[in-house]
């Protein structure tokens, strides 16, 4: 049983799945998941939207249904009596549940760590009691859980296999009918629907900005995968900018892009590794972002930052989220001759701190261990 709770894990875990399949091709396979998750070959008993919740005040908003979802998903591990189960990221559902897997003698493996070099380190402890072994994906994590006693293996990112650029930018234009000539702006603001909702509006605003001295750019935006239509429907209609949405194609629609604002996530290390030029934005409720604040123990928030330690990628968080800031940054890497340069420069750095290649084969590899012991 894989369990995901957002759309980058249900992206990690389908390539593990497929991996898995190669060797294992009768393996059943059930589960919290979404379409990659599908389109691999597991059986999606819950869908992972109905868990995709971002922050500490919006979770509490929807305490009842998560716990819901919770109490359902411990049903299935009773009755389907799964032979491992895989955790992918997610903790605060995941890691309760893999309490209640430990109570039902089901071994768990933990796939993509929480962020506990970044907060609530007393995770590990909880970790070392609950999971039989954790798969992490940076090497810098390893030495956490070796000290903790915790069994790891890190198996590499998988975006160093899955991220390939193709297209340049003219021909990713071109095959997603974009006029070449002419700018493109990236409204990426995340997949979760309290993320949109939050940072979408203000990333259109400031793109109105934009369009009105430059009538030439193009704006498009993803539709991330989870995210229902409905959301982005109901922001758009606030606004009478040509905003193009794209359901698909994500590496070639942000190939073409010449600038992109991003929600800090996952996406912002596929964008970077696409040598795409971009920066980061965040914002949550004032209560969520005061408790953080205390707890967080680390000076970035991008992942980019994080795994080479250094300032690549500017972050523009909270109450500096303005729509000023945004056109002005946008502004700035559609303006400065030497963006793409420092795209690039900035790709083969984050590339270099991701460790191994092979991540999505290496945790195949892992889960089969674990099945065969």
């Amino acid at each position: 049983m894989f369990v995901v709770g957002e759309a980058s894990g249900d992206a990690h875990a389908a390539r593990v799945l497929t991996e898995l399949r190669k060797q294992l091709p009768d393996i059943k396979v059930t589960g919290i998941g979404g379409e990659k998750l599908r389109a691999a070959g597991m059986d999606v008993t819950i869908d992972f939207s109905v868990l995709a919740v971002m922050g500490l005040v919006e979770v509490l908003k929807r305490y009842r249904q998560l716990k819901g979802v919770f109490n359902q998903t411990v049903e299935l591990l009773k009755t389907q009596r799964p032979d491992l189960l895989v955790l992918v990221d997610y903790p605060g559902f995941n890691l309760k549940l893999a309490k209640e897997a430990k109570k039902l003698a089901i071994p768990v493996i933990y796939y993509i760590s929480p962020k506990v070099w970044a907060w609530r380190k007393g995770r590990v402890k909880t970790i070392k009691r609950y999971v039989d072994k954790m798969l992490v994906l940076f090497p810098f994590e390893v030495p956490i859980y070796e000290q903790a006693g915790v069994p790891v293996h890190c198996v590499g990112h998988p975006l160093v296999d899955a991220v390939q650029r193709t297209l340049t930018t003219a021909q990713a234009k071109q095959k997603l009918d974009l006029v070449a000539e002419h700018k493109v702006i990236g409204l990426f603001p995340g997949s979760r629907r309290s993320e949109v909702e939050m940072l979408l509006p203000v990333m259109i605003q400031a793109a109105e900005r934009l369009h009105q001295q430059y009538p030439d750019v193009q704006i498009v935006l993803p539709l991330a995968p989870g995210l229902s239509e409905a959301v982005l429907t109901a922001i758009l209609a606030e606004t009478s900018l040509p905003i193009r949405v794209v359901a698909s194609d994500f590496y070639d629609l942000t190939s073409a892009c010449d600038v992109i604002v991003a929600a800090s996530g996952t996406v912002t290390l596929e964008i970077a590794l696409l040598s795409v030029p971009h920066f980061i934005c965040y914002r949550v409720s004032p209560i969520t972002y005061g408790i953080m604040r205390r707890l967080i123990k680390i000076p970035y928030v991008g992942l980019c930052n994080i795994v080479t330690g250094r300032a690549l990628i500017t972050e523009v968080l909270q109450n500096e989220v303005t729509v000023q800031r945004l056109e002005e940054e946008l502004n700035d890497r559609l303006t400065r001759v030497d963006s793409e340069a420092i795209a690039q420069d900035i790709g083969q750095k984050v590339l270099s701190a991701l460790g191994p290649a092979g991540g999505a084969h290496n945790a195949a590899q892992q889960i089969i261990m674990m099945l065969n012991k």
